[in-house]
């Protein structure tokens, strides 16, 4: 049975992008975080997207097709090519990349369903689909990468009308100030 994982970088003061929709100050190109953000995924076999961040994460299908891509880059990338992608949009007309089907509505139900039947861990990627199911209670864990900077407003990593009761399960920090939380969703 695989968990339904919500994982992504946040600033200090919550915001998964800046007013401008940037995340570039989330640190992810530090070598040792991204090997971390690498080993980390190896046991994902399904992202789930919304289109914003499924756009953003289509360069991990062709990362390795520049000349010698660094080490880092190449194991995110193998890691993430090889798992499965589903893309919640009604205004994509087709997947860009390999391994990826688009959906048109977010099912939370049907989600659950699915996450239930796998023998690997999914993650919901992008705080806007995150949202939904984390309203809707189907959320096993969350784990943010949290950055040492405060952007002051932009994207909100949590959804405010949400109230989770978390329990930390394990945590490192990292050279450049990034700090890992795992929290496991405590069921009411």
């Amino acid at each position: 049975m695989g968990k339904l994982i919500y994982s992504m970088f946040t600033s200090l003061d919550g915001y998964a992008a800046d007013a401008d929709g940037s995340s570039d100050w989330g640190g992810a190109l530090d070598p040792v975080l991204h090997d971390f953000v690498s080993d980390q995924s190896r046991s994902v076999g399904t992202y789930l997207y919304g289109r914003r961040m499924y756009e953003t994460m289509s360069f991990w299908e062709t990362a390795l097709d520049t000349p010698d891509p660094p080490d880092f880059v190449r194991h995110y990338a193998e890691v993430w090519q090889a798992a499965d992608k589903v893309v919640y949009s009604t205004t994509l007309d087709a997947p860009t990349t390999r391994r990826t089907t688009v959906e048109r509505a977010f099912d939370p139900v049907a989600v659950r369903v699915q996450v239930d039947a796998l023998d690997h861990d999914v993650t919901i990627d992008g705080p806007t689909l995150a949202a939904q199911a984390l309203r809707a209670g189907i959320v096993d864990e969350v784990q943010p990468y949290v950055a040492p900077v405060s952007v002051g407003g932009g994207l909100r990593f949590w959804p405010d009308d949400v109230r989770l009761d978390l329990d930390l399960v394990e945590q490192r920090a990292f050279g450049n100030g990034t700090v890992w939380s795992r929290y496991a969703v405590r069921r009411g």
